[in-house]
């Protein structure tokens, strides 16, 4: 884990201006941390600085800006060609990595004006893989619903509110443990949510998704909550020891209730109930890409297309298995 006493001055400004101006999230500044400290870890393997080739032995907090003042494209483009070679990464990795640096450049010479030359003004992202996303079946939708609904489970009721809520809002999985109570507007059928960047957006809730929330919200315990910074008392879904339930709790509830219906836990995830939503609306829904794009909390309509793919590919698939087809 790296943290700030290990950096150098430059890259903790950066950090704090990630926090106080781009206004991103707690999760994407630690990313941003973890990437640049390892990209300067390789600057100082690759400009002879250290002999040690083992990362978590290498300090970067003398790597001063003089050395930053150095560094090239190619210096960027053999740290990617690094992470291939070496540790295999996939192109996301590869891309996130790009994209930390990106910015980071970018602030220390049109931002901070601590260099003159910007070396990652055209670095490129790393080409992607377009893969369709995985997701349940309707069918398969509704068979987990039904053994969410077991009454043998004592907390079946906060549990098929929380798959209700994945399956019917495509909610991410920061968003649903993030709900508070008096963030849902009970008389409009919505609630707001925190999304990525901090960014807030209104969910609208149907009329199952009210019925599960409400059926829940009686048997939510009332006494004994904790007081504690995770403003557990506010909290919509609780765990067992009365606080707001962690993202690990809530991918267990769905690990088990997915393997309780049968299906594929290496195949389907949280993640993939979001998927499952988004795909859900878009084929039964007659809904507008630019509708979905704002459900889902996509900053970019680009993201938001890979749906319209998945019906196109289905299409696809339809008419190749015409009978006919093979005549």
């Amino acid at each position: 884990m790296i943290t700030h006493e290990e950096n150098p001055d430059y890259l903790n400004s950066f950090l704090d201006y990630t926090i106080t101006i781009l206004n991103k999230s707690p999760n994407t500044v630690k990313e941003y941390n973890y990437d640049l400290a390892m990209f300067l870890k390789y600057i100082k393997i690759r400009f002879n600085m250290t002999k040690e080739e083992d990362f978590s032995n290498i300090e970067i907090k003398d790597i001063t800006l003089d050395t930053i003042k150095k560094i090239k494209l190619d210096d960027i483009h053999a740290f990617l060609s690094y992470l291939t070679n070496t540790y295999h990464s996939k192109a996301t990795t590869r891309a996130r990595k790009a994209s930390s640096i990106r910015v980071f450049f970018n602030y220390l010479s049109a931002k901070a004006n601590l260099i003159e030359i910007n070396p990652a003004q055209n670095l490129e992202t790393p080409k992607l893989d377009k893969r369709l996303p995985k997701y349940l079946s309707l069918e398969d939708s509704q068979k987990l619903l039904n053994v969410t609904s077991n009454e043998d489970n004592r907390n079946y009721k906060r549990d098929y509110a929380i798959i209700t809520l994945f399956l019917n809002c495509g909610m991410r999985l920061s968003e649903l443990v993030g709900i508070n109570i008096n963030d849902i507007d009970f008389s409009d059928c919505k609630m707001t949510v925190i999304g990525k960047g901090n960014k807030e957006r209104d969910v609208y809730l149907n009329k199952a998704c009210m019925r599960a929330i409400n059926d829940y919200i009686d048997v939510r315990p009332k006494d004994g909550i904790k007081t504690d910074k995770k403003n557990s008392k506010q909290a919509l879904f609780l765990s067992e020891r009365k606080e707001r339930i962690s993202n690990r709790t809530v991918q267990y509830i769905v690990e088990k209730e997915l393997l309780s219906a049968g299906l594929d836990t290496k195949k389907y995830s949280v993640h993939k109930l979001r998927h499952t939503a988004a795909t859900l609306m878009y084929q039964y829904g007659n809904v507008d890409i630019r509708a979905l794009q704002e459900v889902l909390g996509h900053e970019s309509i680009s993201t938001t297309e890979i749906y319209t793919h998945v019906a196109n590919q289905q299409a696809r698939n339809a008419v190749e298995s015409n009978p006919l087809a093979n005549i």
